[in-house]
């Protein structure tokens, strides 16, 4: 039977939230014993433990609804020789999502291919290891959301999802040519943006779209101007220029299949 000062300890362990602790005590404490070690070096390694347990838990389900896609792009993924015109330090200094804390925003702008996803995404996970709420979008998947909002008049509960967050995602611009039902996409997406920019809220966007196409793109120069003054005001703008990874990569394994066919001919 368990005795009173048993249950009572399993019953704050329970009501503090210490599951690590909980189901660990026993031989927390046995290994205690044998390394005979002190009181606070004990309670200390206890703490650790269960500090170390909580943060995992809580990067895990930041990253479970931050809606990033799997399997998860790793910034130490990423082939910066590929792409020698894109300042590695740059990036690296953006991984420690400071620009989160000063409440600016990242436009990637740049050819197909070119790693922008994959940078943002990376980023992304930085932004969820480091503490912060982030959603993951991409500028199609959230103009058809918002544009189902209109019709089912539940347009202002469906934008919460993209303006609560302290750092959005919106990928893929250019991607999908929106539909010219044109200044209701721009709107929409001017709704989220513009909403963001007074908030002051963290963006990063990525698009292989440049300035001047983007009111081509959207379909209303206005609101397009809109969007891009508001874009670029409180944005670190990084253009990657270069050859698409996605290509060499396609070409690399080709040429793969044509040596083995070569060796068993």
């Amino acid at each position: 039977m368990k005795s009173k000062t048993s249950e009572r300890f399993i019953e704050n362990c329970n009501y503090l939230g210490l599951k690590r602790t909980l189901t660990s005590y026993k031989s927390d404490i046995e290994k205690a014993n044998k390394s005979n070690i002190g009181f606070y070096e004990f309670l200390e390694g206890v703490i650790r433990d269960e500090a170390d347990q909580r943060r995992e838990r809580s990067i895990r389900y930041r990253l479970k609804n931050s809606k990033l896609p799997q399997p998860y792009n790793l910034l130490q993924d990423f082939d910066f020789d590929f792409q020698p015109k894109l300042k590695k330090k740059l990036i690296m200094d953006l991984s420690l999502m400071d620009f989160v804390r000063r409440k600016e925003s990242i436009l990637f702008v740049g050819d197909v291919g070119t790693g922008k996803s994959h940078l943002a995404r990376s980023l992304a996970m930085k932004g969820c290891e480091k503490g912060f709420k982030v959603f993951y979008t991409t500028c199609a998947e959230m103009i058809n959301d918002l544009n189902t909002g209109v019709y089912e008049k539940t347009l202002l509960k469906r934008m919460q999802k993209y303006i609560t967050p302290e750092l959005l995602v919106i990928d893929e611009m250019g991607h999908d040519r929106l539909e010219l039902e044109v200044t209701r996409e721009a709107h929409l997406l001017f709704k989220v943006i513009d909403e963001r920019y007074k908030q002051r809220k963290s963006l990063i966007f990525t698009s292989n779209v440049e300035e001047p196409d983007w009111a081509d793109y959207l379909g209303d120069p206005i609101t397009t101007r809109a969007i891009l003054d508001r874009i670029f005001h409180h944005s670190i703008v990084v253009r990657i220029k270069g050859p698409s990874y996605r290509e060499y990569q396609g070409k690399q394994l080709q040429k793969k299949y044509e040596q083995e066919a070569q060796t068993t001919d």
